[in-house]
């Protein structure tokens, strides 16, 4: 049985909106209800930890009432960076096996996460491919070409073990390290081993009013009849 943790502590301040873009509309209806009805259908899915901006728990609750939502939901305050609120709800985990997935990612589907969850190896990511890769320089300028076979762009849902992971946690508030996503954190400081699934571009992570625009095209062609 897994327990879902849900990024969903941001402001989203770069939107220039009322709400944080979690709570957007998209496709008629709050953007990260699309993941919480994904979830909703997967039988491995035990609980579902929130981690949300206190200013907006009480929405959130709201919108898991008025869409029936049916798993056992815990909405907890997020931390002050991405990192710290995946540690708070790692923390409030029940199960061992968790999987960590951003509320501004709306267009991974049920398989995805089943996927995920099937996959045989303790902890998974998925990825895709870098098209163009470079390094660049602090003058700005290119400083030579990275080998793109061996390179890919994270994605989330991932999975873990709880407790390798919040040892991993500890140890980066200890060093006062900082990382994006949780794959590296765990990478740096046990070396164990994680499984890149194939990505998918659809998979998208919802940032600026732009990104809002795609995703209703992603939605109507990727996600309406197939998922």
């Amino acid at each position: 049985m897994y327990s879902v943790i849900i990024l969903a502590g941001g402001t989203g301040s770069r939107m220039h909106q009322s709400v944080p873009k979690q709570f957007l509309a998209l496709a008629g209806k709050p953007m990260i209800l699309h993941t919480l009805e994904r979830l909703e259908r997967i039988d491995e899915v035990g609980e579902v930890i929130v981690s949300c901006h206190p200013h907006y728990k009480e929405l959130l609750q709201m919108h898991i009432a008025a869409y029936m939502l049916k798993k056992p939901y815990t909405i907890i305050d997020g931390g002050e960076t991405r990192q710290q609120s995946a540690y708070l709800g790692v923390k409030a985990a029940k199960n061992e096996d968790i999987v960590i997935h951003e509320a501004a990612r709306p267009f991974v589907t049920t398989g995805e996460f089943k996927a995920l969850m099937d996959c045989d190896a303790a902890s998974a990511t998925y990825g895709l491919d870098i098209p163009f890769t470079v390094s660049v320089q602090k003058d700005g300028m290119i400083g030579g070409l990275l080998e793109r076979n061996s390179l890919v762009n994270i994605q989330l849902p991932q999975k873990f073990k709880r407790g390798a992971l919040l040892a991993a946690y500890e140890q980066a508030e200890k060093d006062g390290l900082v990382f994006t996503e949780d794959t590296s954190l765990l990478y740096h400081y046990t070396n164990a081993p994680i499984r890149v699934l194939e990505g998918t571009p659809n998979n998208i992570k919802v940032t600026n009013s732009v990104d809002l625009m795609a995703g209703e095209a992603i939605y109507r062609e990727y996600i309406v009849g197939r998922d």
